[in-house]
C-alpha cells in the first residue's frame, strides 16, 4: 500500500544518497571505533529516520508496511550498524505501543521516539528463553500501584544506549508457557541496569548487552494497554511485523554485496581477461541475483498482504527464513568471487559484511525455529 508515491520516492532517494555518500565512507571507522559518531546520529534524527513506522499523529512518518520494507531495502545496503541504530525505534522498540498501547501511553512516548530523543528496544530474550520465547522467567510482582520486576534479559540490541524498554515479564505466579505474561514499557531511570556491551563476531557499532532487573519498580499504568496477561499476544504482533521488516533488512546487504562483487569481477583480470568472463563466476552472479529477486518479491507480497489486513504470521516466518538464509549464501559467494581480497579486510568490505550478516539466521527466530513454525502451520491447515 503506497499512501503517497511522491513522498515515498523522495524518501527513498534521500536514503540512497545518505547511504552511498555519507555512510559508506564511514564504515571502516565505525568498525574500528565500534561506535557511530554522534553527528551522524543527529543527522538520522533530523531526517526523521527514527519515526518511519510511528503514526503521523505522534510525529512519525506513518509508513505502511510496504513503504517500510521498500525503505528498508535501501537503508540496509550498508553495514548493519546503520539500520540497527534506528531500527529498534522503527520496529520492535515502538511497535508494541503502536499496536496495543493506550492513547495516553502513545502520547507520552511515541513523539519523543519518532524524533530520536529516546532510543527504544525490546527486552524479550532471556538466558533460558531464546527460541522458545514463552519460557520467560523474569517476574513482575504487584505491590500497590507498582510492579516489582526481577530477572535478566539477554542479547538485547541497543540495550547499552536505550532509554526505554518494552519488557515481557511473568505476572501470574505459577503460570507457564504463553499464559500469565505481561508487556511493560520501562524507562531506564526506573531502576533497571544494562551490562557491558558484548564482544561480537560482527555488527560493530551496534551495541548489545544483558538487561538486569533487581527490584525494579514500575508503575502499573506502564503495562502496555493497561491489560495484564496480554504480553505474549502483544509481542507476537510485534514479531509478525518485525519479521517482514527484518527480511527486507536481510535483502539489502545481499544487494550491496552483489554490487561490490559484480564491480570486482568486471575489473579484476586473470589469464588476460576479466574474471567476469568465466562461466563459473557467472553462475555465482546469476544465482545471487535470482535469490535476491525472490526474497524481495516475497517480502513485498507479504507486506502488501499485511496492509490489506490479512494474517501474515506464516508468510512473515517464510520471508524471514528465506531472506536470512539467502543473504548468507550471497555473502559466501561474494567472498568466493573476491577470492583472497574477500577474506582480507585490507582489500574490501566483504569480509566485514560476511561477519555482519551471519547473525541474521539467529535472531528473531533461528532458521530452524522458522522451519518448525512453517511446517506446524502447514499441518494445521492440512488438518
Amino acid at each position: 500500500m503506497i499512501q503517497d508515491d511522491a513522498r515515498l520516492q523522495a524518501l527513498i532517494a534521500d536514503i540512497r544518497h545518505f547511504v552511498r555518500h555519507r555512510w559508506h565512507p564511514l564504515e571502516a571507522q565505525i568498525e574500528r571505533d565500534d561506535e557511530i559518531p554522534l553527528s551522524v546520529v543527529q543527522e538520522l534524527r533530523d531526517k526523521g529516520y527514527f519515526g518511519w513506522s510511528i503514526p503521523q499523529a505522534y510525529g512519525g512518518l506513518g509508513l505502511s508496511t510496504e513503504e517500510l520494507v521498500l525503505c528498508a531495502f535501501e537503508l540496509s545496503q550498508a553495514s548493519v550498524a546503520l539500520r540497527a541504530r534506528v531500527g529498534t525505534n522503527t520496529g520492535i522498540g515502538s511497535e508494541a505501543l503502536v499496536a496495543d498501547g493506550t492513547e495516553a501511553q502513545k502520547q507520552r512516548w511515541l513523539p519523543r521516539m519518532a524524533r530520536g530523543e529516546l532510543t527504544a528496544c525490546l527486552a524479550l530474550t532471556e538466558p533460558e528463553a531464546g527460541s522458545e520465547a514463552s519460557n520467560i522467567q523474569t517476574t513482575a510482582r504487584r505491590e500497590g500501584d507498582h510492579y516489582v520486576l526481577n530477572g535478566t534479559k539477554r542479547f538485547i540490541t541497543n540495550a547499552p544506549l536505550a532509554d526505554v524498554f518494552t519488557v515481557i515479564a511473568r505476572t501470574q505466579e505459577g503460570s507457564t508457557g504463553s499464559e500469565g505474561l505481561t508487556a511493560f514499557f520501562v524507562e531506564r531511570s526506573q531502576g533497571l541496569s544494562t551490562g557491558q556491551p558484548y564482544r561480537k563476531m560482527g555488527q560493530a557499532g551496534s551495541p548489545v548487552s544483558d538487561v538486569h532487573f533487581r527490584d525494579c519498580r514500575v508503575p502499573a499504568d506502564q503495562i502496555i494497554g493497561e491489560r495484564e496477561g496480554q504480553g505474549f499476544r502483544t509481542v507476537m504482533k510485534v514479531l509478525n511485523k518485525q519479521r517482514l521488516h527484518l527480511a527486507a533488512l536481510c535483502t539489502g546487504p545481499a544487494m550491496r554485496m552483489l554490487d561490490l562483487a559484480l564491480e570486482h569481477v568486471v575489473r579484476r583480470r586473470q589469464f588476460g581477461q576479466p574474471v567476469a568472463n568465466f562461466q563459473l563466476v557467472q553462475a555465482l552472479l546469476a544465482d545471487s541475483r535470482t535469490e535476491i529477486f525472490a526474497a524481495r518479491s516475497m517480502v513485498l507480497e507479504a507486506a502488501r498482504a499485511r496492509d490489506r489486513g490479512e494474517d501474515v504470521a506464516l508468510t512473515a516466518s517464510m520471508c524471514k527464513y528465506f531472506a536470512s538464509e539467502m543473504c548468507g549464501r550471497v555473502a559466501d559467494r561474494a567472498v568466493q568471487m573476491f577470492g583472497g581480497a574477500g577474506y582480507v579486510a585490507d582489500f574490501s568490505p566483504i569480509e566485514r559484511y560476511f561477519r555482519d550478516v551471519r547473525l541474521f539466521r539467529l535472531y528473531e527466530g533461528t532458521s530452524q525455529i522458522h522451519q518448525l513454525n512453517i511446517a506446524k502451520r502447514m499441518l494445521q491447515e492440512g488438518a
